[in-house]
């Protein structure tokens, strides 16, 4: 092991060691001082950022994007290869899979006119696929991973010319559980990207040559263990068009106030656990926001390190996203996930995404999920909604 992989192993252990401190110090914590130290975090951040007059919804491509995307690519290619070789293939980011539930998105039927754009013009209720899932890029037991949860949904039966053509009828919608993205921009992602390929992702952060301190601080605010993955807020950190000439970032909000506890023993699928004892008592909701883009400096699109304050634009709900009480945790259902690929270019022109990482995400998440379902001989499907799966109801043993 080399020395930077040591100090790595010894910077990790100590991060998970706080991640994992009592939920019930964390929550006085998130009470008392998350606001203030987010604050100064984010003062900090922004005051050393230009201010480059920008129109409302308006990019600034990066220099050499194009290049930077391809070796982002290539990287995290080689990172399947390096872990996967000998065994099913994962996805490099969002990986491990916690539940692929079935669900529907309900858009609201009073929307002011403001409001009904694209997807939204129109009251309809869409049938979906909704994926809640670990950070990655690798999948240890729950309790290991550095808590950070993820939240993507497929939309179906949307009609209208898609901006990635290999699906005719989706919208995806994708998210994290904390408001700002891991890096930035991808010319950092780049970097961070070497380092996970070395086993050394913590001193991309804490490099005291390369600091990118404050972004960790503000990953650490919003990392901690869960009991449940149905009861986090999920953020898209960056932007997307809600109309021509109007950006929106969007947030997806459990309407459910109930905390279930992290096991004292937790057990290595313990978050998919819970989510089947939840989904076994009855259904759950989650709000759907946007929130629009009023000042391009305060609340830019091409920095996804900054987070957009409510004191500038007030988040506000367009649509319900709807999870019956069901069975989700069968083999095959589990497996099916596998067969899709998540990307938030499968939309209709309306909600094209923006910013540098978005523009990267269309060719990286395209390319690393057709590589990673090759590698695994999966089927890359563009589902319908009517897919059946068996249910283990029978083998189950009662409580």
């Amino acid at each position: 092991m080399t020395t930077s992989r040591f100090l790595n192993n010894r910077i990790e252990a100590v991060f998970r060691w706080i991640v994992r401190l009592n939920p019930e110090y964390r929550d006085v914590f998130d009470r008392v001082l998350r606001k203030p130290i987010m604050a100064i975090t984010q003062f900090l951040i922004n005051v050393r950022r230009e201010n480059e007059h920008l129109a409302i919804a308006e990019e600034k491509r990066l220099p050499n994007e194009e290049e930077i995307t391809e070796q982002i690519a290539e990287q995290m290619e080689r990172f399947l290869v390096k872990h996967y070789r000998n065994g099913i293939a994962l996805r490099a980011g969002n990986t491990k899979t916690h539940g692929l539930l079935r669900g529907s998105f309900e858009v609201l039927s009073d929307l002011p006119a403001e409001l009904r754009r694209g997807l939204f013009r129109t009251a309809k209720v869409y049938p979906a696929w909704i994926r809640f899932a670990g950070p990655g890029p690798l999948a240890p037991a729950d309790i290991e991973d550095n808590g950070i949860l993820s939240m993507a949904i497929k939309i179906m039966d949307v009609e209208g010319e898609k901006l990635l053509d290999d699906e005719r009828m989706t919208q995806d919608f994708t998210g994290i559980s904390a408001p700002t993205f891991t890096t930035p921009n991808i010319i950092e992602n780049l970097k961070l990207q070497r380092h996970v390929y070395q086993g050394t992702p913590t001193l991309y952060f804490l490099n005291p040559f390369d600091s990118h301190l404050l972004d960790a601080i503000m990953q650490g605010l919003f990392a901690k263990a869960r009991g449940n993955p149905l009861e986090a807020q999920y953020f898209s950190c960056v932007a997307y068009l809600y109309g021509e000439g109007q950006a929106i970032q969007y947030s997806m909000k459990p309407s459910r106030d109930e905390r279930t506890k992290v096991p004292k023993d937790p057990a290595p699928n313990y978050l998919r656990e819970a989510m089947v004892r939840t989904l076994r008592e009855g259904d759950v909701y989650f709000d759907f926001l946007v929130q629009f883009q009023t000042d391009s400096h305060k609340m830019p699109i091409e920095d996804a390190s900054v987070v957009w304050a409510e004191r500038n634009s007030p988040l506000r709900k367009v649509a319900t996203i709807h999870i019956p009480a069901q069975e989700f945790d069968s083999p095959e259902q589990m497996g099916f996930d596998r067969n899709l690929s998540f990307n938030p270019w499968h939309c209709i022109a309306d909600h094209r995404p923006l910013g540098n990482q978005n523009r990267a995400r269309r060719r990286i998440y395209f390319r690393l999920s057709k590589f990673r379902q090759e590698m695994n001989d999966d089927a890359r499907i563009e589902p319908t909604g009517d897919e059946v799966f068996p249910q283990l109801s029978s083998k189950r043993t009662p409580n």
